[in-house]
C-alpha cells in the first residue's frame, strides 16, 4: 500500500535534486529518506531515481508519479489546513524564500509577531538573493523587491520601496559632489549585479533616464554595496530599508542630481493553486501591517543633503 509519506519525501528529492536537501527540508535523517524511496519504487514496482555517488536524476516514470504525487501531498495539507481553519487555526508547513538583506532587516522581524500569534504554522524561510523558481523549487511564496515575472502565479502588493542616491562623505570630498545626472557619468559605481546592465535609472520631466557610471564595484547583495559605499568606494544606488543607521550616523549622504530614482516595490507571490490559502492571506496582511504605508524604515531616513 502506498503511503503517504513516501510520496511527500519523494516529492521533496525531487524538489530538491537532492538527497541531503530533502532530508534538511523535512527535518530526517538521510538514512530515512533513503528508506522512504526505496520501500516507494519497490511499492510502485518501477525506478523513481538513478542514484549515483556524485549525482541524483529522475527518471520517466518518476517524472511522470511526481506530476500525481506533487498535487496529492499538497492537497492533503490543504485539507488538512482547510479543517483547521474552520476551527480558527492556522496550521502546517510553509516554505517562502527571500532576498537575503531585506529578509534580516525586516521580513524576519515581522516573521516573529506571526509566528506568535499562529505557532502551529511550520515556517520554512531561505534567504536568497537570486531569483528562485518558485514552482519547481516548491515554495509556497516568494517575497521580491522589484517585478515578479514567474508564470501562473498569484502577485499582491507588500510596501513601495524608494531607491537613494548615497555616497560616504569621504568620497564625496575626494572626487567632488555631483549635481546633475550627467555629471554620474565621471563617477564610480557601485552595481548590483543581479539586475542585469550596469544602469541607473531616474525619473525626469515624467520620463526615465537611464545612467550608467563607471563601475568600481559588482556584486550581488545590497549589505555589501552598502558598506561598500560607506568604505569610500563610489556612489550606490539602494533602497532605503537598509542604511537608516548609516545616514543617521552621517556615514553615508544622500546625493542630489536633480532627479529622482526609480523606484521599486516589495511583493509576494504564490502559484495560482494557493489562490485560496487563508495562511498565504494572513501572512500577507500581517506583511502589510506590519511594514506599513509608507513603510516604517522610510520615515526615519533624514532630508536630502544639498
Amino acid at each position: 500500500m502506498l503511503k503517504l509519506d513516501s510520496a511527500a519525501t519523494f516529492v521533496a528529492v525531487a524538489e530538491c535534486g537532492s538527497i541531503s536537501e530533502a532530508a534538511r527540508r523535512l527535518e530526517l535523517s538521510k538514512s530515512v529518506v533513503s528508506e522512504r524511496l526505496s520501500e516507494l519504487e519497490r511499492t510502485l514496482g518501477a525506478r523513481l531515481l538513478h542514484r549515483t555517488t556524485r549525482r541524483l536524476s529522475i527518471t520517466e516514470d518518476g517524472r511522470l508519479f511526481y506530476e500525481r504525487a506533487r498535487r496529492i501531498v499538497q492537497d492533503v495539507a490543504e485539507a488538512s489546513a482547510e479543517i483547521a481553519e474552520r476551527r480558527g487555526e492556522l496550521i502546517g508547513p510553509l516554505r517562502i524564500s527571500a532576498p537575503l538583506s531585506f529578509g534580516n532587516l525586516h521580513l524576519g522581524p515581522a516573521l516573529y509577531g506571526f509566528l506568535a500569534k499562529h505557532p502551529r504554522i511550520d515556517l520554512t524561510l531561505d534567504l536568497d538573493d537570486r531569483f528562485v523558481n518558485m514552482l519547481a523549487e516548491g515554495y509556497d511564496a516568494v517575497v521580491r523587491h522589484g517585478p515578479v515575472v514567474d508564470g501562473h502565479v498569484i502577485v499582491k502588493r507588500l510596501a513601495a520601496s524608494r531607491r537613494f542616491l548615497v555616497a560616504s562623505p569621504g568620497y564625496l570630498k575626494a572626487f567632488g559632489r555631483p549635481k546633475t545626472l550627467e555629471d554620474l557619468k565621471r563617477h564610480k559605481g557601485i552595481i548590483y549585479s543581479n539586475r542585469g546592465a550596469a544602469d541607473w535609472r531616474f525619473k525626469r520631466a515624467r520620463r526615465l533616464v537611464t545612467v550608467r557610471p563607471e563601475t568600481a564595484l559588482r556584486v550581488n547583495n545590497g549589505i555589501l554595496m552598502r558598506d561598500a559605499a560607506v568604505a569610500g568606494l563610489g556612489l550606490a544606488l539602494l533602497p532605503g530599508y537598509f542604511m537608516q543607521a548609516e545616514l543617521a550616523r552621517r556615514q553615508l549622504v544622500i546625493v542630489d542630481v536633480g532627479a529622482e530614482a526609480e523606484g521599486a516595490t516589495i511583493y509576494i507571490a504564490y502559484p495560482e493553486d494557493r489562490r485560496g490559502s487563508a495562511k498565504l492571506r494572513a501572512l500577507t496582511q500581517w506583511l502589510r501591517d506590519a511594514f506599513g504605508d509608507p513603510p516604517h524604515w522610510e520615515a526615519a531616513i533624514p532630508p536630502v543633503s544639498r
